[in-house]
């Protein structure tokens, strides 16, 4: 294995398989200021400079540790000297007392991906490479995973706001090191890599005699390219059958062709299942597997008789196909709807008021048929609407087209949180 520095060419390659790009790329780079991140931002300022384009590095400070601000503030100078914009994301609010690494990582996903929405940028980049996707599939071994999670991450991931990219899974830590000393750039350590309370810190104390038994990072890495290559194949096979079995209605529920649910294998169909119910419930994770599989037998032999309900949506028989829509009892509690703002509401719908609506509106569930639009009945009370204190202002069917407190009509859209496909596993 070399340890040669990464050159731009073949920085050039690994980040051309996300093509294409836009003219005059605009890149977001995760930066926390160890040598992974900032031989990532430096690497991919000079590819997007050579293309007319940019970077912007952004730090997340989660004011676990003092001295934190400082480090941020450091890499801003060290960024700084190099000409790239360097922003500063802070998180505010109360932190729990356990699982403070997981609530971490989810709030600084959570600011780096916001700040891409506010600032029209497509491309965020995350600096995980080789050893941490070795690290990835470990942790996940010990956990139980199956095939799947063994696929550990993938290098494109799509979410609403932008596309996380994650070019350097294929280079190892120390390569990256060395670009760095190559390039006179010092780097910070971040002591919680050595912080025994935290699993991955554990983890990277026992890589040592795996690898000299011959367990390496790059042949732990290469086992999960391969479970990802085939994670991809049948992600593929399972998006063809949502194409040829469900019609996906833009008020948030579906239709289930059952037949050609059945038709296919049932590995296959299962998941197809599990996809379309998160997409209509708008739950971030699916329902149990017994509880799953049992469904879509259910289905597949016909045996649907008077419904069912099952991670938070209704499945039902309708005029020879299955109606899924949202299960009443599982939707969420309004939320407030400011305007000028964007909001989501179930994890299914996204609303933007405009600046002159009534400043009082909540977004929740419909106690309406949602207008005129004729929709199934069962669909309609998973249906959303704005509300004052004195009831429904507007539902669905209306409210793109009229007016809302004298302002002009607002956008409310079905963007669930989990869409029925996406851009697949990426192995690079």
């Amino acid at each position: 294995m070399t340890t040669a520095p990464l050159a731009a060419p073949e920085f050039a390659a690994l980040l051309g398989a996300f093509a294409p790009f836009e003219p005059a790329p605009r890149l977001a780079i995760g930066v926390s200021g160890g040598a992974d991140s900032l031989a990532l931002t430096l690497l991919a300022q000079a590819w997007a400079a050579a293309r007319g384009g940019a970077v912007t590095a952004l730090t997340v400070d989660h004011r676990l540790r003092p001295e934190a601000a400082a480090e941020a503030r450091q890499v801003g100078a060290w960024l700084g000297a190099h000409g790239i914009e360097h922003r500063i994301l802070a998180w505010h609010g109360p932190q729990p007392s356990q699982g403070i690494q997981a609530a971490a990582r989810a709030a600084r996903f959570r600011l780096l991906e916001e700040w891409c929405a506010q600032s029209g940028v497509l491309h965020l980049l995350l600096a995980h490479h080789q050893d941490d996707q070795a690290e990835t599939v470990l942790l996940r071994l010990m956990r139980g995973s199956g095939p799947d999670g063994l696929a550990a991450m993938s290098a494109c991931v799509e979410h609403a706001q932008c596309r996380v990219l994650r070019p350097l899974l294929p280079v190892p830590r120390a390569r990256l090191v060395v670009t760095l000393q190559n390039l006179g750039q010092a780097w910070i350590e971040d002591p919680s890599n050595r912080d025994h309370r935290y699993a991955r810190a554990r983890l990277r104390q026992g890589l040592t005699p795996l690898a000299e038994a011959g367990l390496t990072s790059e042949r732990l890495a290469a086992a999960a390219a391969r479970l990802g290559r085939v994670r991809a194949a049948r992600e593929a096979e399972v998006a063809g059958l949502l194409a040829r079995c469900t019609a996906i209605d833009p008020a948030g529920f579906a239709r289930l062709d059952a037949a050609a649910l059945a038709a296919a294998p049932a590995a296959i169909g299962s998941r197809a299942l599990a996809a379309l119910l998160l997409m209509v419930s708008g739950a971030d994770y699916p329902p149990r597997s017994e509880r799953l599989e049992r469904l879509y037998r259910r289905l597949a032999v016909g045996g649907l008789g008077g419904g069912a309900t099952l991670g938070g949506c209704r499945i039902l028989p309708r005029r020879g196909g299955v109606l899924v829509c949202r299960e009443p009892a599982s939707m969420a509690p309004p939320v407030a709807a400011r305007p000028g703002t964007a909001v989501t509401w179930d994890g299914r719908f996204r609303l933007r008021l405009p600046a002159g609506a009534p400043a009082d509106l909540r977004l929740g569930a419909a106690d309406t048929r949602g207008g005129a639009r004729r929709l199934p009945f069962a669909a309609c009370f998973g249906m959303p609407a704005l509300r004052d204190d004195t009831g429904d202002v507007a539902a669905p069917a209306v409210l793109g087209s009229g007016q809302l407190g004298g302002a002009p009509p607002g956008s409310l859209l079905f963007r669930p949180r989990r869409p029925l496909t996406g851009a697949g596993f990426t192995v690079v």
